[in-house]
């Protein structure tokens, strides 16, 4: 996440992120998941921009039609949550630039409510330190704590809980967008009907990749216990992984509770190739296909 103040503004780039390891590991007694996932943000970003509201009013504007900007959007909530915290009165106008596909497993509602949190902190002379805004940030959801953090984590609990890690090289992925987007919510209650008592599948050696840099042992390792179960809701996720196993990436996955999924590449060239292959298929026209890199 960067955050730069231009005059009276403060603008914030909001990134995306990928899990190149999701575990369920429970049902826990509050009805959410204990998770295990690594995380690693990733340069496709929202842009937020930050704006003194006078009249002590929250408005965002999004031209994105199909988000909503009332009081349900993860923005509002957020600076909601900031004011009630601190006590502040200010208001503030907040523009949102939408790159990140929605309902897409790259969780852009989510890192937009981690810029927020920062933006305003900034904008408004909060002074609230870093732990104080993840233990906000956790409040709102279960990945936003992570874009405080980055690049990369192991992140534990409902997804609240980070460990940050250190990446032994630089990530260099191409997403897969189908037009159709998923509900969390509904991929979750799959996973309970269906393949909650899989066995668990550990975490350790592909954390040690990731601190290596092993693009091949990394490739070997991905999992997401998510994607049976995305895949009975959508099908065309199954589609998009052989098609990007047929072009022989390190490894191919789907992040979080999908639709996206991902080819983690050996390199710049490798994932250039591999996206112009995509773009040029017989669907290229409807899928969002980028070129991305891993955040620093």
């Amino acid at each position: 996440m960067r955050i730069v103040r231009a005059g009276d503004d403060v603008a914030v780039w909001a990134p995306a992120k990928v899990n190149l390891y999701l575990e369920i590991l429970g049902k826990r007694p509050d009805g959410y998941h204990e998770l295990a996932t690594l995380m690693v943000a990733v340069r496709l970003f929202d842009t937020l921009v930050f704006t003194d509201e006078p009249a002590g009013e929250l408005i965002l504007h999004c031209r994105a039609q199909a988000l909503s900007t009332g009081p349900d959007n993860l923005v509002m909530r957020a600076a909601r949550l900031l004011r009630e915290h601190t006590g502040c009165s200010r208001g503030a106008r907040m523009r949102l630039v939408k790159r990140i596909p929605l309902a897409a497993g790259l969780a852009g509602g989510s890192t937009d409510a981690a810029a927020t949190l920062a933006g305003l902190n900034r904008l408004w002379r909060l002074g609230l330190a870093d732990e104080e805004l993840s233990a906000l940030a956790a409040r709102l959801g279960s990945d936003v704590a992570f874009f405080l953090d980055g690049p990369a984590a192991w992140c534990t609990g409902r997804g609240e809980h980070v460990a940050p890690l250190r990446l032994g090289r630089m990530l260099d992925l191409v997403l897969v967008c189908p037009p159709v987007g998923l509900s969390t919510a509904e991929v979750y209650r799959n996973v309970d009907s269906r393949n909650g008592t899989d066995s668990v599948q550990p975490g350790d050696a592909i954390r040690q990749a990731v601190e290596r840099g092993d693009i091949e042992a990394i490739g070997g390792l991905l999992h997401n216990r998510l994607q049976p179960a995305a895949e009975r809701l959508c099908p065309r996720i199954a589609d998009l992984q052989a098609r990007l196993a047929e072009l022989k990436p390190a490894g191919q996955l789907m992040s979080g509770s999908g639709s996206t999924v991902f080819a983690l590449c050996r390199d710049p060239d490798e994932a250039q190739t591999i996206a112009r292959a995509l773009r040029r298929g017989t669907d290229g026209g409807e899928l969002k296909v980028f070129q991305v890199r891993s955040c620093s």
